[in-house]
């Protein structure tokens, strides 16, 4: 049962969400722009992230584009903008909080790649846990062709998840690449027909529903600091200790010997 809509009343542009039960839903909303994404969008999300993981009852996040398109990345005419005042903060960095939010979000993230994704949005996608594509959607990250070096933390993204040659072969030659290469590279982590997209993600939004939050969050967060290079090992054996004296743990080993899915946090 869906619990609240967002956006509808708003500007036609801004980012759009939903919420349906324990799944929440962003939608980049600027078709007529390949959902370009504008300074206002960047504020727009990090709040949407906020609403996300202060409800203890959305257990996933899907994000998705309206339109052909996921979405051609950060405004050019706002990074020249600001490109030209040495004195301002960087359109890179403004980015590059959105995307790393979205990176260490509490909850699991599922990019739905309804299209071309481009730029800025490669990495933006490249922060879900899992990204799965329609079969005629492409890529390219056109940082080498435009002059601009890319904020670290993007470039660390694409070599922990991609591998450092993947990640030389997308920047350094800025090629546009399809759909099969994203799934070979694993870029993709499933790729579907059109007609088949929205079941895919539907199948995986709802494994990750019903499984145990906590747990989730925890090993989401090791994962996430084993691939950066930066883990916390104390916090890491803590949280693995807790889980092993938690309610969730308990629920799903009675669930496993009752033979019934678990309910966690009912």
């Amino acid at each position: 049962m869906q619990r609240h809509s967002s956006g509808a009343a708003e500007e036609a542009s801004a980012p759009v969400l939903d919420i349906n039960g324990a799944r929440a839903t962003i939608r980049l909303n600027r078709p007529k722009h390949l959902n370009r994404l504008q300074p206002d969008d960047l504020d727009a999300l990090l709040k949407l992230f906020d609403r996300i993981e202060s409800d203890p009852a959305i257990r996933v996040l899907v994000l998705t584009g309206t339109g052909r398109a996921f979405s051609a990345g950060y405004d050019l005419g706002s990074i020249a903008e600001r490109a030209a005042n040495a004195q301002e903060q960087t359109a890179g960095s403004a980015f590059e909080i959105v995307v790393n939010r979205l990176e260490d979000l509490a909850i699991p993230t599922i990019c739905r790649i309804n299209g071309g994704v481009y730029g800025g949005s490669t990495d933006l996608a490249l922060a879900c846990d899992f990204r799965i594509g329609v079969d005629t959607c492409e890529m390219f990250m056109p940082a080498a062709r435009l002059g601009l070096h890319y904020y670290k933390s993007g470039i660390k993204r694409y070599v922990s998840r991609l591998g450092a040659d993947n990640a030389r072969k997308l920047f350094l030659t800025a090629q546009k690449i399809s759909a099969a290469e994203m799934l070979r590279i694993g870029y993709l982590t499933a790729m579907a027909p059109a007609e088949a997209l929205d079941e895919e993600v539907d199948k995986l939004a709802t494994i990750l529903a019903g499984n145990a939050p906590l747990a989730m969050r925890g090993m989401k967060r090791t994962i996430n600091e084993f691939a950066r290079g930066e883990l916390d090992e104390a916090a890491a054996d803590r949280r693995h200790r807790d889980s092993m004296r938690g309610a969730e743990i308990k629920e799903g080993i009675k669930a496993f010997a009752e033979k019934r899915p678990p309910k966690f946090g009912d």
